[in-house]
Formats: structure tokens, sequence, C-alpha cells
């Protein structure tokens, strides 16, 4: 829910995100990725740069080579927010073969117990440092068996090993077990209804390249800010994009609306009038505060997403007032 702080006149510059210039619309944009089993996160995230022919593009939560599903990745600007992007919760359906013969009962009874916080360590073969951690599932849903075949959904926290969750369920039955397929059906707010296949967009991309029309590449790729409607949000005024994007706190004259329940400390994102991402943020003082406060920094840019001198420079150098 939205708090109006002040009455914020509409403002003149920048665009909707769904209505950016196409050019523009592409270095703020995803593409959700329908990956097949077999190439890695890093191969197909390469198919697409070289495709689009741009600097920069980056996959937003590594997939293993034969884990298909999908993959979000982010072009040109949207960039600067994979980290945020890649900490959404997932959900998958994959397939768990026991090592040996368990009833029914204690099967279920077992999988029901991992419904909760879990350790993991990370296994040798990963891109992260292998220390112990915890990672919440936050279902654990026993689908259908065949006979040592157990086909399983999972929503989870970002960063759990499925695999490693397969094993484990295995270790406390007592008989061992393994994955034997594995499905990314949903990352984040982006379901595997979403997803493009890699033939799709390899067919739009080379239109584009070839022709110029836009017009078939563009229905395929999401504006980046469909990635960040769960993050707790700053509309600031118009004059002050330009000096928050030079790094510059947000302070409270220049906030004109502002999420419910916003703490200290939360990390929130700083949207124009029109709703496209300036910044990812922490959050300074708490919704009540930011929404009685005529002074004083609200917010500390953590990252800058939007280019520079998209918005005009309505500040004096020397001076990081938002007004």
């Amino acid at each position: 829910m939205l708090i109006k702080r002040v009455e914020c006149p509409p403002g003149e510059h920048g665009f909707v995100p769904e209505e950016r210039p196409f050019p523009l619309f592409l270095r703020y944009s995803l593409l959700i990725l329908d990956k097949p089993s077999g190439p890695s996160s890093h191969v197909v995230t390469k198919q697409v740069k070289e495709a689009l022919k741009m600097d920069k593009v980056g996959h937003c939560g590594t997939l293993d080579p034969k884990v298909s599903g999908v993959l979000p990745i982010a072009i040109g600007e949207s960039t600067k927010a994979t980290s945020i992007i890649a900490t959404a919760d997932k959900e998958y359906i994959g397939t768990m073969h026991l090592h040996g013969d368990v009833s029914n009962e204690e099967l279920e009874k077992i999988v029901k117990m991992f419904e909760t916080v879990i350790y993991q360590r990370p296994p040798v073969r990963s891109a992260v440092s292998r220390t112990l951690r915890t990672r919440r599932i936050y279902k654990l849903e026993l689908l259908e068996r065949n006979g040592r075949d157990v086909k399983l959904r999972a929503v989870v926290e970002s960063g759990t090993y499925i695999r490693k969750l397969f094993f484990d369920i295995g270790e406390v039955l007592g008989v061992g077990a393994s994955m034997t397929s594995l499905r990314r059906v949903r990352s984040g707010v982006f379901t595997e209804d979403m997803a493009v296949s890699m033939d799709k967009f390899l067919s739009a991309a080379k239109k584009f390249s070839e022709s110029g029309d836009w017009s078939a590449l563009k229905e395929l790729l999401v504006p980046l800010e469909k990635a960040l409607v769960n993050l707790k949000k700053i509309i600031v005024k118009d004059s002050a994009v330009n000096a928050i994007t030079y790094g510059a706190p947000v302070l409270a004259p220049g906030v004109c609306e502002l999420s419910d329940g916003i703490r200290k400390g939360d990390v929130v994102g700083i949207f124009t009038l029109k709703g496209e991402i300036v910044a990812i943020a922490k959050a300074t003082m708490e919704s009540s505060e930011i929404a009685s406060s005529k002074r004083g920094v609200v917010a500390e840019p953590i990252r800058v997403i939007m280019e520079r001198d998209l918005y005009p420079r309505m500040w004096k150098r020397g001076s990081i007032a938002n007004n």
C-alpha cells in the first residue's frame, strides 16, 4: 500500500517502462528464457549477448546444465539489478530416485519434515563459498510416486540446492536418494508460461539485426521493473531523480509517495513518478517518519540503476538537495 506524502505534479520527463523508445526499452529489459537441459547458464547468456550485440548481459540465478526452466536474463542497464532479482524465491518440479524401498507413509512424513529452515553446504562444484548456511523450504509437496521414483514440488529460498535437498531426504529415510531430473517452473514473479524458447528468441533477434524491425523482439522482453514489483517503494519527484543517479541520498523533500511498512535498514526501490527504477537503496527511516519528515536523509543508494542525465539536472554542483 502506498502512502501519499505530498501531492506531486505529473512529470513531463521520462517514460512509463512499457512505453520507452525501443533502444532505451532494450537497455532496461529482461528476457525470461526457458533454458533447455544441456547448456550451462553461462553459455545461453553468451548466446543472448551475441545475438543482441550488447556489451552487458547477465543471468539472474544459475541453473545447472542438466536443469531446465525459467532463467531471467538481464540486458544492458538491467544487469545492475541482477543481484536483487536473483534473491527472489524459486519453484521447482523434480524427480527423486530412492535407492531402497520406503513406505508411502514414511516418505510423506520425512518429506514434510523438510518443510522448514534447513542447513546446507554448497556442493564442491559451485560458484559460492562452501560455508554452512540456512535456507528456508517454504513448500515441499509429493506430487506422484512410481515405485522408487518420486516427483516433488519445491518452493524454496534463493540459493537452495535441490540436488542436495533430495540427497538429504534420502539420508534421513535411510535408503539414500538422488535427483534424476529438475525443472525450475518459477523464479520470483516469472513463471514458465512467461518463458521464451531460445529458438524463438534467436529468430526475433536475427530479424531485428538484419532489418531493424524490433516488433517481434520487444514482444519477448519485459521491462526491468516487472522483476521489482515486490520491492517496497519510495517514489520521488522529477527534480530529485538526476541527483540520485549521481549518488546523492534520497532526502525527505524529494519524496512523493512510499510503501507502508518500510523499516529502517530495509532494501527499497527508488522509483520515478512514471514507475521507472532509479536506484536500489537502504531506508534510513521508517515509513511513518518518512511520511512526516520535512528534512533529512530517508534512504541511501546501494546501487544506482538509471543512467545519468536521462532526467534534467535540477541541482547545483556541490549540493545534494532533492526538492
